[in-house]
């Protein structure tokens, strides 16, 4: 297995303002949990509801409390193109690698109009890997990838592979087998892990490996292992555990909410994100060891000096 990386969520106070104090926790947190990275100001980090300095003020955090080994990515992309180059260049000295999703309100109607973008964007941090974040089903932009790996890879000088979030294997597969000593993919539909690992994918992106890394680690082992029937049942854990979040008020804001059950108070979402207050998390818990999901779960957060 390359890489799990984590989406990571925004942390806040309960006023809504960030708490950027948190972030060395979650980072160890992660690490602990053989998680090998983070993914920053990404969807499951409420970006579109963040201002430009929240976004430059949360990298910085994460940039100061990277864990050594571990692959930083900066999600950059902006309605504004003027402000995802802000961002990216920014990044530069703080970060592994940048991402960007394309512009969604005026969007990229042709592909040469996103390969101008992405290229703006990533000759901004000249010296960083840029990898492009494909989502169609948020942005609206839906171009075969495997085209545009073709034309990326000779116009973008420091173009390095796509955050693949897209129910389309079949183009998924042909971007894999395209150049994959230089460029890499990172899958990014957590409900379709196993079948991302039956394609070939070798890195994944997502929000549930904040709560249920062992649970991915394990299904990765029982594929490699021809344990099929095994990975199989594991896999719809992972499906019952975004199902149950989604179905008691809103997943985005129920996983943000379940990481206090990691010992890590992320805060409340922006809206129109709504957090879950006690009530909503015990019902979720309760259901989950119904189910016997806990003891797939990340291990808790420990604050080694609290205990000193």
């Amino acid at each position: 297995m390359k890489k799990i990386i984590a989406a990571t969520y925004a942390p806040m106070h309960e006023d809504k303002n960030l708490n950027l104090e948190i972030v060395k926790d979650y980072a160890k947190f992660l690490k602990e949990n053989k998680v090998m990275g983070a993914f920053v100001n990404g969807s499951t980090g409420d970006f579109v509801s963040l201002s430009t300095l929240e976004r430059k003020r949360l990298i910085e955090a994460w940039g100061k409390s990277k864990p050594e080994g571990f692959y930083l990515i900066n999600h950059v992309g902006h309605t504004n193109l003027r402000e995802s180059k802000e961002l990216a260049e920014h990044s530069s000295d703080i970060v592994d690698a940048i991402a960007a999703l394309p512009p969604f309100y005026f969007r990229p109607k042709h592909m040469d109009d996103l390969l101008v973008y992405c290229s703006e964007v990533a000759q901004s941090a000249p010296n960083l890997p840029f990898y492009y974040y494909h989502i169609p089903v948020l942005t609206g932009v839906d171009f075969l990838m495997a085209d545009f790996l073709d034309r990326a890879t000779e116009m973008i000088p420091n173009f390095s592979g796509i955050k693949y979030t897209n129910d389309h294997i079949q183009d998924f597969g042909k971007c894999l087998e395209f150049a994959p000593e230089r460029i890499s993919l990172f899958f990014g539909i957590d409900e379709k892990f196993m079948d991302s690992l039956m394609t070939g994918a070798t890195g994944w992106v997502g929000s549930t490996y904040n709560h249920l890394a062992p649970l991915y680690i394990k299904i990765a082992s029982c594929v490699s292992h021809g344990e099929m029937e095994e990975a199989k049942l594991l896999q719809k854990k992972a499906i019952t555990f975004v199902e149950t979040l989604e179905s008691l008020g809103g997943f985005h804001g129920g996983s943000k909410s379940f990481m206090k059950q990691f010992g890590l108070d992320m805060g409340p979402s922006r809206f129109p994100h709504k957090a879950f207050d006690d009530d909503k998390l015990l019902k979720a818990r309760r259901f989950f060891e119904e189910m016997e999901i806990n003891g797939y779960m990340s291990k808790p957060f420990h604050d080694d000096k609290a205990q000193q």
